[in-house]
């Protein structure tokens, strides 16, 4: 049986409610992907395609990083960790076969293998107050910051960004396991839908490149470098010269922002275009990932050309649709003038 598979046996909800999560939540997260780079040659090819270090990326962390076209727009995001000499890519199930083409087509004489393991290893995503308690059952130690990564007998866990107050886990082990570990999780955790997932990102103020939102930003645009997804001091990759004129030459005209629309009767698409009431014959940003938060609300984190002037509000699909409510992110922005 594929992850896949033994994912959909599981009794899901359909939805979420946050103060659930904030207690403590559970789910599989086989809307994920995971690619694997092995051979000699593993690190340093990566390290000459991504936006962030590969060559010194070590056993006990994880990394976020892209890929970019040579224009510097985003074509993949990813989590990326190291496992013995191999280096694993987590990014949506829904672009990592197009992804995995293109990347394969660089390898050239470097000695690296590019594989999708979606479907023999089993991710699963834990966050909230009881998630740290539970996890304890099953590992002697956990990752005691984000990006922190710690192996044993049942797999990988990685500390990824908080949400919701609370610490969150990525969990990465086999179908064997998943079947042991469920029941006890599903026992001690709220199970939760995948969205749960997408919702607690939008909280860490996280992006993801999907399907809709391919070669529609730089790294900038979505805050990658804030969150550690850039290395400046790295050498070259596809699209490094834009990313590093937009650090240092140019203004970052186009930040992410985090927001909450009301909303109960339809659904929010990654891609959607957002517009300013000053000024309505064109959008100034657009959704880059959005959930539903409650009944009639929609949390999303949106890339928008800044300032927005006082007394200007932003709506989405047109200046006369649903208004957007910022909220702070969990991460400064830089003044305008500042580099980060």
């Amino acid at each position: 049986m594929t992850a896949t598979q033994q994912y959909l046996e599981f009794n899901l909800p359909g939805s979420v409610d946050v103060a659930i999560l904030r207690a403590g939540f559970v789910t599989p997260l086989s809307d994920l992907g995971v690619m694997i780079c092995s051979g000699a040659d593993a690190a340093s090819f990566l390290h000459r395609q991504l936006t962030n270090d590969v060559e010194h990326l070590r056993t006990d962390e994880a990394r976020l990083a892209a890929y970019c076209t040579a224009q510097g727009r985003l074509l993949a995001s990813f989590l990326m960790w190291k496992s013995g000499d191999q280096i694993l890519l987590q990014t949506p199930r829904e672009i990592l076969p197009g992804v995995q083409k293109r990347l394969q087509m660089f390898v050239l004489r470097d000695k690296a293998k590019l594989a999708d393991a979606s479907d023999t290893l089993v991710q699963i995503g834990l966050g909230g107050v009881a998630a740290s308690d539970a996890l304890m059952a099953w590992f002697s130690s956990l990752p005691d910051a984000p990006y922190a990564k710690t192996d044993g007998e049942h797999g990988s866990l990685i500390r990824v960004a908080d949400a919701f107050d609370a610490p969150r886990y990525l969990w990465i082990c086999d179908t064997q396991t998943l079947s042991q570990v469920w029941p006890s999780l599903a026992a001690s955790l709220n199970p939760a839908p995948e969205s749960a997932w997408r919702l607690a990102e939008i909280d860490a103020g996280i992006a993801h490149i999907s399907a809709a939102t391919q070669e529609k930003f730089v790294a900038q645009m979505v805050n990658l470098e804030l969150v550690g997804g850039v290395n400046f001091r790295k050498g070259c990759y596809p699209g490094q010269e834009v990313v590093a004129r937009t650090q240092y030459l140019g203004k970052v005209r186009r930040r992410m922002l985090a927001a909450s629309i009301n909303l109960s009767d339809s659904e929010v698409a990654p891609a959607t275009d957002v517009y300013a009431s000053n000024d309505p014959s064109q959008p100034c940003g657009m959704i880059v990932i959005a959930e539903r938060s409650s009944s009639n609300q929609i949390a999303c984190l949106v890339s928008l050309r800044l300032p927005v002037p006082e007394g200007v509000s932003v709506h989405l699909g047109s200046a006369l649709g649903p208004m957007l409510q910022f909220r702070p992110l969990p991460y400064p922005l830089p003044e305008d003038g500042e580099r980060s």
